[in-house]
């Protein structure tokens, strides 16, 4: 009957972002198949606001 800290510790174990194939940032959520930062998986059209653009560091692909 322990609800205190040692449970607050099981959360965090289980990945729920991976790195997006489209925008490149750690932001596509693997339960969701969705990705946070540019919509991949829910739309074809690039989901992007002004006040969300921000410098990415990723592997370029040539």
């Amino acid at each position: 009957m322990v609800k205190g800290t040692p449970s607050k510790g099981k959360f965090g174990r289980e990945t729920t972002h991976i790195r997006c194939r489209r925008c490149g940032r750690r932001a596509y959520n693997v339960k969701k198949r969705r990705c946070a930062a540019c919509g991949f998986g829910a739309s074809a059209k690039m989901y992007k606001h002004s006040w969300k653009t921000r410098k990415v560091n990723r592997v370029r692909k040539l």
